[in-house]
């Protein structure tokens, strides 16, 4: 059963604060804002150091984001929620959680195409990756896949320790897969905290709009 919760207007001030300020971020990015490029910079070469002289935390760091926090690995997690719903019989819901996920990446790529911005360049890299930087792709996705799993736990009724558990696991990664992307030298600080608003915007905001569908469909004639 669905949860009556579905029209609060916490999700809907959620969803237009985040836009806002990723909307704000993402001008700061593209007009290349000097406090803030001074702000990457200092972090960024903060971390590359440690990176380069603690292989063994490099390795880590690349096994967690290269395979645990991929976003292939993210979009196999979204399946399984996918097919369980399907088995469940929520087809709209089921739907609904694919949309989103194709929605956050469609814009990522694009907003990538749009920016343009250069990713980090060392002259010792420790990890590598390709394609502009803004936003973090890895960030955007592991933010998406957990956030709608945890709603979509919480709309299902789920179990509230599974739904802690996940709640728990998806911070770990959200904030893990920033940090590692971030430490490997592959992304700027503020292209994986653009990762992060948008993620959250997208998923409060399809919340909201699937809560009006729903409210639309029950109040329209039978």
């Amino acid at each position: 059963m669905h949860s009556p919760h579905l029209a609060s207007p916490a999700p809907v001030r959620t969803g237009i604060a985040f836009a806002a300020l990723s909307g704000l971020l993402l001008l700061l990015v593209a007009v290349e804002w000097g406090p803030l490029v001074s702000f990457d910079r200092t972090v960024a070469d903060s971390l590359h150091g440690p990176a380069v002289d603690h292989p063994g935390i490099t390795k880590t760091s690349r096994i967690l984001s290269d395979w645990a926090w991929d976003p292939w690995m993210m979009r196999a997690l979204m399946a399984v929620a996918v097919g369980w719903l399907l088995w469940q019989g929520e087809r709209l819901l089921a739907l609904w959680a694919v949309a989103t996920s194709a929605a956050a990446v469609a814009l990522q790529q694009g907003l990538k195409a749009a920016v343009g911005r250069e990713r980090p360049q060392w002259p010792d890299p420790v990890d590598s990756a390709h394609y502009a930087a803004w936003p973090s792709g890895h960030a955007m996705t592991a933010t998406v896949t957990f956030g709608l799993l945890v709603w979509l736990l919480a709309l299902r009724g789920a179990d509230p320790r599974l739904r802690t558990a996940v709640l728990v696991v998806g911070a770990v990664s959200v904030v893990g897969v920033g940090l590692t992307r971030m430490y490997l030298g592959v992304h700027w600080p503020t292209d994986v905290l653009g990762g992060w608003l948008l993620g959250v915007a997208l998923v409060a905001l399809s919340v909201v709009a699937y809560g009006r569908r729903v409210a639309s469909r029950e109040g329209s004639p039978t």
